[in-house]
């Protein structure tokens, strides 16, 4: 099932994507009085298609592949090598015939639409709900064996400034622009004591690397919900319960307690929780509970899944400020901002060396096991995930390599400055090497994916 959902989750993104960016070359054609022969979201290679209708002048149509997709302009040299129009005279509404400035927005009209889908995305989800704001008096959670770990951070320190830059929240801590420096310290309080650590240069994709947030607030181990009959119900714990060891090894966060007794099927574990012996008005935190509960000690055996079947209650102090419409665009756009610097930041760092080319790029497997991750988060977590995505795939397109659209930009701008079309035969050339490195790439993608899976 799991298989399936990363399957689907994977196309939604793909789709939306591809036909946002196609579309922008589709527009922008049409708008200055192009033929576009073809409009496929997927790839129909060998002609398998699962739909296509010709509509007008243009053929819609789905391929079987959904690895991209494609606008076929009459008289352009694009994906589908086609040299059919070379051998008749150029004609008025061909990409060919047209002046170069207007080729050149036809070219960069996909990566437009991908950086404006992004920015839709960013103000509709602010529009509608909110920033998010969670104090810094949550403690952090630091994962084991993580980059943050090596560094020198430690579950319970308290976050305080990345470079220097004071941190009003949680969310700060994530900023794009702070995590893509080319240096990254982070200030911690620590029993009383403020100390800096520097991130390696390669935190990017440590972080990428890693399927949970490496660095987060702590989310105590109290519990929402006890599945009836099962381990944890039938020992006697009870909803809004607070898990604080298991065998002596003290708990302070719900993933660490899950890691524990998921290594532990079948077998028996002494559990310590505590309870509020009365109902009281006040928010319940693990605070409140290690305060007034009273403790008690259980043995479970979680079941042959590793489960003894609880939930989470979330207990970290988060709101929801709304903004009017003009702030959540004002917002958007700074989201749009940030991420977008992340990104050529990142690419910068990929580039450079910095970063770990291997773990910080991803094909098609990589991309549908983060969207199905996102997916299971919630919709506006997936729709996040698709906005990123969408900036991602904007810059990698704009990337002047043949094949790509920013390599067809500069070949047109090329046109333009000498004032003459470059000769059939090198521009032909030029995208069939184009095609070949990109082929090479996606099948490097793949293994490099399936090795890192």
């Amino acid at each position: 099932m799991e298989l399936l959902n990363t399957i689907i989750n994977f196309i939604i993104a793909i789709f939306i994507l591809v036909t946002v960016h196609e579309f922008g070359h589709f527009i922008t054609a049409r708008m200055f009085g192009m033929r576009v022969d073809r409009f496929f979201i997927g790839f129909d290679f060998w002609g398998i298609t699962l739909w296509k209708k010709k509509i007008g002048e243009t053929e819609y149509g789905i391929g079987a592949f959904p690895v991209g997709g494609y606008v076929k302009i009459a008289g352009m040299i694009d994906e589908s090598l086609d040299t059919e129009y070379v051998n008749h005279k150029v004609e008025p509404w061909e990409f060919r015939g047209k002046p170069v400035w207007q080729r050149l927005i036809v070219m960069a009209g996909g990566v437009f639409m991908n950086m404006v889908l992004a920015t839709i995305i960013f103000i509709g989800i602010t529009a509608t709900f909110g920033e998010s704001r969670t104090p810094l008096t949550t403690l952090a959670y630091v994962e084991p064996n993580s980059v943050f770990s090596s560094m020198g951070l430690k579950t319970g320190d308290r976050l305080r400034s990345i470079n220097g830059a004071k941190l009003k929240n949680w969310e700060d801590a994530y900023d794009p622009e702070l995590l893509s420096a080319s240096t990254v310290r982070y200030t911690v309080e620590r029993e009383g004591k403020e100390l800096t650590f520097t991130a390696p240069k390669n935190l990017l994709s440590s972080i990428n690397d890693k399927q949970i947030p490496p660095l987060r607030p702590i989310n105590p181990p109290v519990i929402e919900q006890v599945m009836p009959n099962d381990p944890a119900d039938k020992a006697g714990i009870l909803p809004g319960s607070l898990i604080v060891a298991i065998d002596g090894v003290q708990i302070i966060d719900w993933d660490d307690m899950v890691e524990i007794i998921s290594k532990n099927a079948g077998k028996k574990l002494a559990v310590t929780w505590m309870h509020l012996k009365s109902a009281t008005d006040l928010p319940l935190t693990a605070d409140l509970i290690r305060k007034n509960g009273q403790t008690f000690i259980t043995d479970i055996t979680p079941n042959s899944s590793g489960k003894i079947g609880i939930s989470s209650r979330q207990t970290v102090e988060s709101e929801r400020i709304r903004l009017s419409f003009p702030q959540a665009v004002v917002s958007g756009l700074m989201q749009t901002k940030k991420a977008t610097v992340m990104t050529v930041q990142g690419f910068a760092k990929i580039f450079t060396g910095k970063e770990d080319f291997r773990k910080s790029v991803g094909g098609p497997i990589k991309i549908a096991r983060i969207a199905n991750q996102s997916a299971e988060q919630g919709p506006v977590s997936f729709m996040y995930f698709v906005a990123v995505l969408s900036i991602s795939l904007a810059f990698i397109n704009i990337l002047p390599v043949p094949a790509l659209d920013g390599g067809q930009f500069l070949l047109n701008a090329i046109e333009g400055i000498i004032g003459r079309e470059i000769p059939f035969e090198i521009k032909m050339r030029i995208q069939q090497v184009g095609m070949t490195i990109l082929l090479m790439l996606f099948a490097y993608f793949m293994v490099n994916d399936l090795l890192n899976f």
